[in-house]
């Protein structure tokens, strides 16, 4: 279900690695399983710094809001803006088109700390 690439991190947020700098971040199926049908989801702009485990943006469901953590520091160079007009592509799809944003990462020693897909797996199944 978690795809083997991923990293993933204790507040159900992904992360991609796409080049030695660059990482997609998204939240995970389980994550948007429990919030059920996601309507809106605030993201920073480009150019904004994140930090890893602090919140870069918010999501909202029918069910409850959420912050979103982001997994590694780093500036934000791209933001998904196809989910401001439909959020719900993130229940269709978290590990593909539901990606929120692209992070030029400052400190890849961070990534260490990211969870594989098998361990994430147990962390959710709550077998960890």
């Amino acid at each position: 279900m978690n795809p083997d690439e991923f990293k993933y991190n204790e507040e159900h947020t992904w992360l991609l690695v796409e080049d030695a700098k660059l990482g997609r971040v998204g939240i995970t199926h389980y994550a948007q399983e429990q919030l059920k049908d996601v309507v809106f989801i605030e993201l920073p702009e480009v150019g904004t710094e994140v930090v890893r485990m602090e919140p870069f943006g918010v999501i909202e469901s029918v069910k409850a809001t959420n912050d979103l953590f982001s997994p590694v520091s780093g500036v934000v160079t791209e933001v998904n803006d196809t989910l401001k007009d439909n959020p719900a592509i993130v229940n269709q799809d978290p590990y593909g088109n539901g990606w929120m944003i692209i992070v030029n990462m400052t400190d890849s020693s961070e990534l260490d700390s990211l969870m594989s897909a098998e361990k994430y797996g147990a962390l959710v199944e709550g077998s960890i």
